[in-house]
Order: structure tokens, then C-alpha cells, then sequence
């Protein structure tokens, strides 16, 4: 069978430090698959619900790896492109303690801020039931562009459009992040963040509840809310199929071992729920905050972990 789910975005190369030291003081590296989006499809794959997945990396030995980090992990390779002309992004990761994890990107020209407009055809479209999409993507064009078109074709092929919304100061000003997100949230039927990610997009509140109010006028029927340790927040309005409803779940105590790429664990688990026809934010958020906990028993955002078994 064809994939419900089509994720876009970018997929890099990550590397995490050997200690857990600013990236200054850091001597040691281990290569790793990335990109938050990259994240969401490996792990929806995990959870034996393999999706389209649109991304573009170079044709360098970076490309090679990804491209066969992808598909080692089940993810097909229809919308997978190889960029002749463009180097492969990398990040490297701070591994600060007192911080969590932060990026330094080497992202100038590189494959994945080349995306070009409809790449992903009509009739793609109109064989899944979900879109989701990340925000790195529209700190540059023309991949700004691309991820409007296709947002907006799936708008029309009558999908469920899910912006997972990652805030990167290193790629924005806080100014352009804020115009870039209000632009893209009157497509969006779904918005997973966090109030790290929100704060920067010029949306303040401590609470799910007093911000919800605002996101759902923008655009968004059902707003997700990352916790960290204490989990995970949800509300819906009336225009959501599931909703009017609010839910909150306090996450599972696990030995993590690393939190890069929780948050992405976490769309993808929500997007599983979600896809298959559970309509209760509740069981949503407890099958989202299931694979984010699992997700971070191993190092690395592609990890053998969570699968089928290990969510459960």
C-alpha cells in the first residue's frame, strides 16, 4: 500500500559530541542521520507507518550516507533527491549540559535550501491524508516557496497539514522567524511546538491555555505542546475533528541517554495516533510522549528505538 503521510523537509548530518561539553571545548565527534523532519519519517517508518518522505541532499559522501540511512531505516526513496550541484548540510551539537542540545549549522547554499516547486505531484497529494512539515526550510528560498506550494496544494487535495515549528536562531532573526511562521499558520491544521520554539515567532504564555486562543485564530484547529520532563500539552477547537477537547500528559520517567530529536519522536507518534483514527488528544499525547521517551533510551534521532514493541 501507498504511505498516508508525506513529511518534507530536511535531511543533514548530525554530529554529536563525544562529552557533554560546549561545542568550544569539544574534540570528538560521532556522525549521525538528521534533521528534524528526517527524524519525523524514520521514526513514523519505525512505527510501521512508512511514509513519502520529500527531502534533498547532496550528491557528496554526506549524500550517500543519508540517502542510505534513509533507506536502511524503511523510508522509500520515491521524493529522495540528490542535488548535483550542492554540498550536504551538517550541524554540529552542543552538548552543554546546562543548555540541552544546540546547533551550529553549515547550511549556506546547501542541497536542502534548493528545494524547487512542485516536485511532489498532484496525484502524490491526493493519495495521502497527512502533510507535515518543518520550519527550517523557510529560512531560505527558493525552498520558502516550495514548502507554500506544497502546503497549499495539500490544502486543496483536502490532506491534514502538521507544522512541526523548531525555532533555529542561527538560520533567523527573530523578526523573519515571526513573519515566516504567522505567513505559513493560516495553512496549517495542526501545530506541534514548544514555548522555545513559540517565544521567538512573537507568541508568549506559560500556559497551553493562554496562548492556544491566539494560534487557533492564526490558523491551526489543534495545537500540541512539548513539556520536556513534565511531557506534553494538547487543546483543540471546534473546528477540529477531534475537538472541542483539551489534554495534558505528564510523559514516562526513562534513563535517557539522549534528547536529540525527542520532540520529532514525539510528532511522529502523535501523527501515528492521529492517522490511525484515534480521535482522543489524550491517546494521542500518550502515544506521542511514548515514542519520545523511547527515542531517547538511544543516541541519535534515527535510532534502532522506539519500535512497535518498545512504544508499548
Amino acid at each position: 500500500m501507498d504511505p498516508t503521510v508525506l513529511v518534507a523537509g530536511e535531511t543533514l548530518v548530525d554530529f554529536l559530541p563525544a562529552t557533554e561539553t560546549p561545542l568550544a571545548d569539544t574534540d570528538e565527534f560521532a556522525r549521525q542521520p538528521g534533521g528534524a523532519p528526517a527524524n519525523v519519517a524514520v521514526r513514523l517508518a519505525q512505527l510501521d507507518r512508512p511514509p513519502w518522505f520529500w527531502t534533498r541532499v547532496g550528491a557528496d559522501p554526506f549524500g550517500d550516507f543519508l540517502a542510505d540511512a534513509l533507506a536502511d531505516r524503511g523510508v522509500p526513496d520515491r521524493f529522495v533527491e540528490r542535488d548535483p550541484d550542492a554540498k550536504t548540510t551538517l550541524a554540529f551539537v552542543s552538548g552543554d549540559p546546562e543548555e540541552g542540545p544546540r546547533f551550529t549549522f553549515y547550511r549556506d547554499g546547501t542541497a536542502d535550501t534548493r528545494f524547487e516547486t512542485g516536485r511532489v505531484p498532484d496525484e502524490a497529494l491526493s493519495g495521502v491524508e497527512w502533510v507535515v512539515v518543518g520550519s527550517v526550510l523557510l529560512a531560505s528560498s527558493p525552498s520558502r516557496e516550495a514548502v507554500h506550494d506544497l502546503v497549499e496544494r495539500a490544502n486543496d487535495a483536502g490532506c491534514t497539514v502538521v507544522f512541526d515549528l523548531n525555532a533555529r536562531p542561527e538560520l533567523w532573526t527573530d523578526a523573519d522567524f515571526e513573519e515566516a511562521v504567522r505567513r505559513l499558520l493560516p495553512a496549517v491544521d495542526v501545530l506541534k511546538t514548544s514555548h522555545e520554539d513559540l517565544e521567538p515567532a512573537g507568541f508568549d504564555g506559560s500556559t497551553l491555555d493562554a496562548v492556544a486562543p491566539r494560534l487557533h485564530e492564526l490558523g491551526p484547529h489543534t495545537i500540541f505542546l512539548t513539556l520536556g520532563e513534565a511531557g506534553a500539552a494538547a487543546a483543540a477547537s471546534e473546528e477540529a475533528p477531534w475537538g472541542p477537547d483539551e489534554a495534558v500528559h505528564e510523559g514516562y520517567a526513562v534513563d535517557a541517554v539522549d534528547t536529540t530529536g525527542a520532540g520529532d519522536a514525539f510528532t511522529a507518534g502523535v501523527v501515528d495516533a492521529l492517522a490511525a483514527g484515534d480521535r482522543s488528544l489524550a491517546a494521542a499525547l500518550d502515544r506521542g510522549n511514548a515514542v519520545a521517551a523511547a527515542s531517547t533510551t538511544r543516541a541519535g534521532g534515527m535510532a534502532e528505538l522506539p519500535d512497535p514493541d518498545s512504544v508499548l
